[in-house]
């Protein structure tokens, strides 16, 4: 039965503005009960102890850029990585402890710099009081390789992930994905950056090196303590973090930069600018598109990446852009030197490939089911359940999908992620894809009541694949379906 209590409850786990209600807040701290210093609460809804919620002065601090991860071993064909999950306390607002969790360390853990045709294995050890594992989004991998939801790296156990990384060079990203909690795991931390470059992309002259910036983006919400408060109206998530700093500025040179921007929130859409200033767009999830588009304004839902190129030599030293959310600044640009600059951006990058006819078509609708409390996910009518198989599909096929958001009533937006493959978007609605939509994708957004059609090929692996909203807090709900790759 649908009621107020019901309508709040998702409202506290969706984007809860779309309804103009305050959603409660999941107790915040849950989390943290093994962690010295923070008392153990109970699970489940109940009104937080916000007090007074802290922010901080914007372009106060500067951006980091997450360092790039050594290989522990390297050998003919296969570099080797080690990383530690583990509960840290960070710096994350100036002068403020905030208890966390994370890869190496760090709010935004290190960068896996692979190359395409040469395999990478990474070891995580998780050292958290809870069950996780690791997501590599984006990534062409076998389903014991994935991350799937349910197999879980134990409190005190590790777990070996072999990656191939059989494809071409792209903006990946590797986070948690355990069932339930993910979104409170990602959003406490676990998340970070798997580029892998592509020896065909040198002759293109980008931007490289120091040039070549991987730039996180999401939000958080902190309580007078420091401590980031989790669960509750998204949209209440006051402090915009960029490499995991708030509003942070970023020096430049006067040339040209490649920034890979992701949107790391579990669950909000950014519409981003430069003030107006000219944004040219190389690539999109899965990596180049065929050329370069200029671009005033970017929409960028939860998980989705973009790759820019910004000409800083356009402004006089003194010069300072901010990358904005609308009207909430996210990241400011200091152009503090000159610097020559032999980089490019050519009007060809690289051909999509031309996808073979779809032999199967496929309708993939989103929703929830609000007469429960709580709220509770649903594709295609049905929840989340690890042993279903929600459908089947031949390896080497090519299918097209059309996804629905079924809130159309209610205004909820959902995102939709595909794991294994990327897709093409064919259409929104029977209308053109919009500029957002360009390239190869894995993660695209659909707002309330809307369909999109994507068109992918299924090749190699075998087995068990989600697919889901990444809205995390959806997914974590139950809004996911799995299918089985079969011969």
């Amino acid at each position: 039965m649908l009621t107020r209590r019901n309508m709040l409850a998702v409202g506290a786990l969706t984007l809860g503005g779309a309804v103009g209600v305050k959603g409660l807040l999941l107790d915040d701290r849950s989390a943290f009960s093994a962690v010295p210093g923070l008392r153990p609460h109970e699970h489940g809804i109940q009104p937080a102890r916000v007090g007074a919620a802290l922010t901080a002065t914007p372009f106060a601090v500067r951006m980091p850029i997450p360092p790039v991860l050594r290989p522990t071993v390297s050998t003919n064909d296969v570099d080797i990585y080690r990383i530690d999950i583990r509960h840290t306390n960070l710096e994350v607002l100036p002068g403020v402890s905030t208890p966390t969790f994370t890869y190496g360390n760090q709010l935004v853990g290190p960068t896996i710099r692979a190359k395409t045709g040469r395999r990478v294995m990474i070891r995580y050890n998780n050292l958290l009081n809870r069950p996780t594992n690791v997501h590599l989004h984006g990534g062409h991998v076998e389903a014991d390789n994935d991350g799937h939801p349910m197999e879980l790296i134990q409190p005190g156990q590790a777990r070996w992930y072999n990656y191939p990384n059989r494809q071409q060079g792209a903006t990946l990203w590797y986070h948690d994905h355990s069932h339930h909690t993910e979104a409170e795991n990602v959003y406490r931390g676990l998340h970070g950056f798997y580029l892998i470059d592509d020896d065909s992309e040198r002759n293109l002259r980008l931007p490289r090196g120091e040039y070549d910036v991987p730039i996180m983006i999401r939000d958080a919400l902190f309580d007078a303590d420091g401590a980031m408060l989790f669960g509750g109206n998204p949209a209440e998530r006051n402090v915009i973090l960029a490499n995991g700093k708030p509003q942070p500025y970023f020096p430049v040179a006067a040339r040209k930069y490649r920034f890979r921007l992701l949107n790391g929130a579990t669950e909000r859409t950014f519409n981003l600018s430069l003030g107006g200033e000219e944004m040219t767009q190389i690539a999109s999830d899965g990596g180049l598109l065929p050329a370069p588009v200029s671009r005033t304004a970017i929409r960028l839902s939860s998980a989705e990446r973009v790759e820019i190129v910004v000409d800083f030599s356009r402004y006089p030293v003194g010069t300072q852009l901010v990358l904005s959310d609308g009207a909430t600044p996210v990241l400011r640009f200091d152009v503090v030197r000159q610097a020559s600059d032999f980089s490019q951006v050519p009007d060809l990058l690289r051909a999509l490939p031309v996808l073979p006819a779809a032999t199967v078509n496929r309708n993939v609708t989103l929703s929830f089911d609000i007469a429960a409390f709580p709220p509770v996910g649903l594709v295609d009518g049905k929840t989340y359940d690890p042993n279903r198989a929600d459908l089947q599909v031949k390896r080497g096929s090519t299918e097209i999908w059309t996804i629905t958001n079924g809130d159309g009533q209610f205004g909820f937006p959902h995102n939709f992620h595909m794991h294994l493959v990327q897709f093409q978007v064919l259409d929104r609605d029977g209308q053109p894809p919009s500029l957002d939509d360009a390239g190869r994708k894995d993660t695209v957004l659909i707002p309330a009541g809307t369909s999109v059609r994507v068109k992918a090929t299924f090749t190699d692996y075998l087995g068990r694949y989600v697919y889901h909203c990444h809205f995390l807090e959806h997914s974590s709900l139950g809004m996911m379906a799995q299918m089985e790759i079969i011969p």
